[in-house]
């Protein structure tokens, strides 16, 4: 039950505010996996995903069994005010599908969502939804943003997911003598890439500064670093563009198990223009300051994990196959389609055959969320 003056505290935001001051942060992921060529190729993202508590709201599971070029994963909202206030957010994702999303939005169809009362509580404290899980969903509140309000749902951030369908401006391509070329389409630099590998357990990466248009040759990296290594570049990258600390540091966190996972992957910071064009959003009040920082992120099969399917394909190795997690049937389809004699065991055939399979949805749940009392603060 909240307290008369917890409800007081949190209900006495304005409607509309004049120089509010007020200071939106948000960051996203935008995942691909590149064809030959360089170009996003169609995947399925099956769902629905095993990191998500069961409170999250979503449309049909098979909304997210078509293929797409582009998972538009985990965007959230960070909202700093000096004062409380009322905000009308709007987000559009133009080419896509809007799937999941937290806490419950007013407006939501194929390729927008809304959430036209938004209260913005800064000093207020609440008991927000824990479902009792270990999901990555929760690290995204360990930053200083203020507590929102949406009906009576209380969270630290607005949390979206969702499927686009367009083509990313940075298009890595393996060439014959083994080199990787990265092709940048963008009319803008790209400030930061970076050439990931983990190869069991075996990682390392090369860092491109300022990618310009055109074509850039590189070799595939040595593999004698640190993950803690590449943890710090991408916290420096992901503050210099503007977050704060704790929220770069609560995205990498967000994302720690599934960036560094086995595999080869370019991961590069998303022009500002192009994050604007292909998911615009409308705040009001209008922001004193807005940041979005996205990291786009590619997978690559590579010669080495190619062979390494290759092999798994034909022996049954299970293990190797699972290794891969979400891509291992994009990349195993390609390998297939890509020659004419691929010895396939059955026991790989079985595995493959499950993966494309969408899995059960977890049963929905919503726990309350509630006010502390003033003297637990």
């Amino acid at each position: 039950m909240f307290l008369k003056s917890a409800i007081a505290f949190v209900l006495a935001a304005p409607l509309f505010a004049a120089d509010s001051g007020l200071t939106v942060h948000e960051w996203g992921t935008f995942t691909s996996i590149a064809d030959e060529d360089g170009t996003s190729q169609p995947w399925v993202s099956i769902a629905p995903p095993a990191d998500l508590p069961c409170f999250v709201y979503h449309l049909d599971w098979c909304a997210k069994c078509g293929a797409a070029r582009l998972r538009m994963e985990t965007p959230v909202i960070y909202f700093y005010s000096p004062t409380p206030l009322t905000a009308s957010v709007h987000v559009t994702l133009p080419t896509g599908l809007i799937t999941e999303w937290y806490p419950q939005a007013k407006q939501v169809s194929q390729n927008d969502i809304g959430w036209p009362s938004v209260q913005v509580s800064p000093g207020a404290i609440a008991e927000l939804p824990d479902a009792g899980d270990r999901s990555h969903y929760y690290a995204a509140r360990a930053t200083d943003a203020d507590l929102l309000r949406v009906g009576d749902q209380f969270e630290k951030v607005l949390f979206y997911r969702g499927i686009a369908d367009f083509q990313v401006d940075v298009l890595p391509k393996f060439l014959p003598d083994g080199k990787l070329e990265i092709r940048s389409t963008s009319p803008d630099p790209v400030a930061v890439a970076i050439l990931f590998e983990n190869r069991s357990g075996k990682v390392g990466y090369r860092v491109l500064r300022n990618l310009q248009p055109g074509k850039t040759l590189v070799d595939p990296p040595d593999l004698t670093a640190q993950v803690e290594s590449v943890h710090l570049e991408l916290a420096a990258d992901l503050t210099a563009a503007g977050l704060y600390p704790k929220e770069a540091a609560a995205m990498i966190e967000t994302w720690r198990d599934s960036w560094f996972e086995d595999g080869m992957r370019i991961f590069f910071l998303v022009p500002r223009k192009v994050i604007d064009r292909e998911l615009p959003i409308r705040i009001s009040p209008v922001p004193a300051a807005v940041e979005r920082v996205f990291v786009g992120r590619i997978e690559v099969l590579s010669p080495a994990i190619k062979q390494a399917l290759e092999e798994a394909l034909a022996t049954g190795n299970v293990k190797t196959l699972a290794r891969y997690g979400r891509f291992a049937k994009p990349f195993c389809d390609r390998i297939i389609q890509g020659r004419s004699q691929v010895r396939i065991s059955q026991a790989a055939s079985t595995f493959l055959s499950q993966a494309g399979r969408p899995q059960t949805p977890k049963a929905p749940c919503r726990p309350e969320s509630t006010v502390l009392p003033t003297e637990q603060r």
